[in-house]
């Protein structure tokens, strides 16, 4: 692969954090790329191979100087729960802004919305795409558009998609709460159902696989899946959790009518309510292909990953 930089953009969320913490290990210079300049320093002002740009995606030229002198770029913009409707149209942009700077490969970090209604279990990469959500098709609408460049031969595209994630101080982790909950003595706050299986992956993990798979020369042109470190109801985690903390579990679930309840107050409730089939039908991923094409990949065990997580919660509720 050629020596040019890896770019990621989005990059300040924990997934770019645990890209650039692989790059780092491999001592290869990589560039993040958000709109704020404050919250890329926090994250990776102290590393001497994160070179930090700013972008307005609104700008064409600005796009374009982001991506500038690229090889990969690697695709993590988030947007508001209740704003999917940018996702395509940010993809485009950057798409178009790559395809100008002459980027050879953009790898796209997804998830499993655009599969919507599991129609199997587990879920390869040739379940179809037919979402039932109006995320689920404006994330298919954000792959279509990368997909149709390859394609065309525009530039090298792939999609690694990932289940729900946890970890240390993954604040937008299901997982999150009962981290606290067990540190601190309270009550976990969870999304119910919460006896149906479930996946998770560990932040720490993903980075590595990315690392690895934009390197391989078959990575494009197709979609992959990368499931969790196994299948566990989550009232199961949170009993794991608990007993490391040495503690009875607290539980607070809320379900579907809860959501609509909280909804009535909070935005972010009301947002996922469309989702909650991924509670009561969860999507569980096969990433045989993945492992077929990379080889042996590194999966944190629940055990190890839920007692990190505890652990942060709890060093950080004993910090001064």
């Amino acid at each position: 692969m050629s020596e040019k930089k890896i770019t990621l953009i989005g990059a300040a969320g924990v997934i770019g954090q645990s890209i650039g913490a692989a790059m780092h290990r491999e001592g290869r210079e990589y560039r993040v790329v958000g709109r704020t300049r404050a919250s890329l320093e926090a994250t990776f002002g102290a590393d001497q191979l994160a070179e930090i740009v700013t972008w307005n995606p609104d700008d064409a030229e600005s796009a374009k100087a982001a991506v500038r002198g690229s090889a990969t770029v690697i695709y993590l913009v988030g947007v508001p729960y209740n704003h999917f409707e940018l996702h395509p149209l940010l993809m485009r942009k950057a798409v178009d802004a790559a395809v100008s700077e002459g980027v050879e490969n953009l790898l796209l970090i997804g998830t499993v919305y655009p599969y919507g209604m599991p129609q199997t279990t587990p879920v390869t990469e040739e379940h179809p795409r037919e979402p039932n959500t109006f995320k689920g098709r404006m994330r298919k609408e954000q792959e279509d558009v990368l997909l149709e460049a390859d394609a065309k031969a525009r530039i090298r595209g792939a999609i690694l998609r990932l289940p729900d994630f946890y970890g240390p101080n993954v604040k937008t982790s299901y997982l999150y709460s009962l981290f606290e909950a067990a540190a601190s003595g309270g009550a976990a706050n969870m999304l119910g159902p919460i006896d149906t299986p479930h996946e998770f992956v560990f932040v720490p993990d993903v980075g590595p696989v990315v690392v690895d798979l934009i390197a391989h020369p078959g990575a494009w042109g197709r979609w992959w899946n990368l499931a969790g470190a196994g299948v566990a109801p989550q009232r199961e985690l949170a009993e794991r959790v608990f007993a490391m903390a040495g503690a009875k579990p607290r539980l607070r679930v809320a379900g579907k009518n809860m959501l609509r309840i909280l909804g009535l107050f909070n935005p972010l409730m009301r947002e996922l309510i469309e989702m909650h089939y991924l509670l009561t039908n969860p999507v569980l991923m096969d990433d045989s292909a993945l492992r077929n094409l990379l080889g042996a990949i590194r999966k944190t065990p629940y055990e190890d990953g839920l007692r990190i997580g505890l652990n942060d919660s709890q060093r950080r509720r004993a910090l001064p």
